[in-house]
């Protein structure tokens, strides 16, 4: 019950961004395709290696299109700091 207040946090945002900032999809698909490729190759030669090859899938996805995805409309945002800013204006 102690750690409620910081569970509930993602309900000081907008309703339309509460699944995005409550589940962490994104980063579990990234890591999941890290996963797939590094069992792919198995055993890795040294660390560098293995570096290597997740900062190269690092790149693909930043450039792909699923990387260039807008995450949150932050048009509900901006709205709601219009609206509290109008308010304590008045």
């Amino acid at each position: 019950e102690e750690g409620i207040d910081e569970t509930l946090t993602y309900m000081d945002f907008p309703t339309q961004h509460w699944t995005r900032i409550r589940t962490n999809n994104t980063m579990e698909r990234v890591n999941r395709e890290i996963k797939r490729r590094t069992r792919a190759i198995g055993a890795f030669p040294d660390g560098q290696s293995a570096l290597m090859l997740v900062c190269a899938r690092l790149r693909h996805v930043a450039s792909s299109s699923w990387g260039m995805k807008k995450y949150l409309n932050m048009a509900h945002l901006n709205y709601l700091e219009y609206t509290t800013l109008d308010e304590i204006a008045n």
